[in-house]
């Protein structure tokens, strides 16, 4: 897509505007400069009876004399990411649905302000027009060729944004895929066509491999489907000039029947969507690359099904880990911290300055928040408020939940080093955090993020979907707080 800048935002007349038929104008605190088409705004405004600062909360479409589309909309300097990046998203819907060749964005305001608003303005209909796998049969695919920008000019600033965007799109593009489209032997396929593709180094680590090397835990998960396909796949960028070093784990159930604690209709329904932590790994990867981060990134993927068989694990097998603890198992459909503890393990031996993991991982976290933000849980304080911080920053919300030792407790085994979870459901986002901590090596610095409490229908801060790619900005977000410390 190309991006044309114009740094002075009083051009965007509209006499220059009239071959843009989507057109969204921004302005900050309500001011009111010579505005295209103002006289028009104050018209729909009037009949509608609203004023001026009605645009703070309700973006106003109206029809433009030339037979294009306006949107108005007034970010305030206040505004979070999140909620600017909601408002934006109002502003854009009606535009994107009438699948614009082009849009023109004007943005007006102190110099300051013009430079956000563009960079977010500039992302929110990116990420949204991109296509996403859809198999109805009269659908078409659309491509948005062209934005233009009026009022601020720094195209540098646009190929971070641009980075993101891939970033997310990979995410959605993959995590909306059905199941039968990326079974573990598909998604490794892709995988090693995008380190191909984009220079990183490639490992895979097969069932037979991980089974010598005594990755009991995911084995325990991965033995119940034919055919045996899961691994933990293992990908790695490194720059030249390398200031940190992080690991990047990510959850990659392609379907979760439960095993023998089969899920119930309804909650099977979306499994195909379990994968989504590993999706966001390696958004999170691609963009990093694309923004060239002077920062070696380990990403691991732990790529699985957990599917009901004669073969699948079952409650009351004790099944040893990779680090050589031994596991109780309670509940078949606690597979994702099965297989993240084995993987967390092979990240923990590479000694980076920090893990940090997603997964769709409890559904006690959504009773804790939710749909429209994560939970984080880290290993200390700094790296949970860098990450709260990040999450601000990104409009991606993220809260801190205690990573605390007497947790432990309610995990103890009669015959084995600890219980997979417990039945009393209750805090299990923190027994899961806790389980996952006794496999990680080295004392490294760790931060868990369950993406859970994220998923919201009809959309979630900057994106319309329901499938959102929560995580890929948080997480290059973090990177660079990282990078930076």
């Amino acid at each position: 897509m190309s991006v044309k800048l114009q740094q002075n935002a009083a051009k965007a007349n509209e006499k220059s505007l009239i071959s843009h038929q989507h057109v969204i104008l921004i302005l900050s605190d309500n001011n009111e400069p010579e505005l295209p088409y103002f006289s028009l705004l104050q018209t729909k405004l009037k009949r509608s009876k609203k004023e001026l600062d009605s645009l703070n909360t309700t973006p106003v479409t109206l029809d433009l004399p030339s037979g294009g589309i306006a949107s108005f909309v007034c970010i305030q300097k206040k505004l979070s990411s999140y909620q600017r990046h909601t408002l934006l998203r109002k502003a854009i819907t009606p535009l994107l649905e009438e699948q614009p060749n082009s849009v023109a964005v004007c943005v007006f305001g102190e110099e300051n302000e013009r430079a956000v608003n563009a960079c977010a303005a500039y992302y929110v209909i990116n990420v949204n027009a991109i296509n996403l796998p859809n198999h109805k049969k009269e659908t078409k695919l659309h491509q948005l060729n062209e934005i233009s920008i009026y009022g601020h000019k720094a195209a540098h600033n646009y190929e971070h944004v641009s980075a993101r965007v891939s970033g997310n799109a990979l995410c959605r593009q993959l995590t909306v895929s059905p199941p039968n489209e990326l079974t573990p032997t598909i998604y490794r396929k892709k995988i090693a066509a995008l380190a191909l593709q984009h220079g990183w180094q490639h490992q895979e680590f097969d069932i037979a491999t991980l089974k010598k090397m005594g990755a009991g835990a995911f084995v325990a998960v991965a033995q119940g489907s034919e055919p045996q396909d899961a691994a933990i796949v293992h990908l790695s960028y490194q720059p030249k000039d390398v200031k940190k070093h992080v690991a990047i784990v990510g959850k990659g159930i392609c379907f979760d029947t439960g095993g023998h604690n089969l899920k119930p209709a309804k909650y099977m329904l979306g499994m195909h969507e379990d994968m989504n932590g590993s999706a966001v790994a390696l958004g999170i990867l691609l963009a990093a690359s694309q923004k060239q981060l002077p920062i070696k990134l380990d990403c691991w993927l732990a790529i699985a099904q957990n599917h009901i068989s004669p073969s699948a694990y079952k409650q009351n097998d004790v099944v040893k880990a990779l680090n050589g603890m031994t596991i109780e198992i309670i509940h078949t459909d606690a597979e994702g911290r099965m297989v993240l503890a084995d993987t967390l393990t092979l990240a923990s031996r590479q000694k980076p300055d920090a893990i940090i993991d997603f997964a769709t991982l409890t559904g006690s976290m959504i009773t804790a928040l939710g749909d429209r933000m994560s939970g984080i849980i880290a290993t200390n304080a700094t790296l949970a408020n860098q990450a709260v911080s990040a999450g601000e920053k990104a409009g991606e919300r993220v809260v801190a939940f205690p990573y605390e030792e007497d947790y432990d407790s309610d995990l103890d085994s009669s015959i084995a080093d600890i219980k997979q979870c417990t039945l009393e459901g209750g805090g299990d986002h923190l027994h899961a955090a806790r389980f996952l901590g006794k496999f990680i090596e080295n004392d490294i610095a760790w931060l868990h993020t369950d993406l859970s409490s994220a998923s919201r229908k009809g959309g979630l801060g900057a994106i319309r979907n329901d499938t959102n790619g929560f995580g890929v900005g948080f997480g290059l977000e973090l990177l660079n707080i990282l990078l930076n410390e």
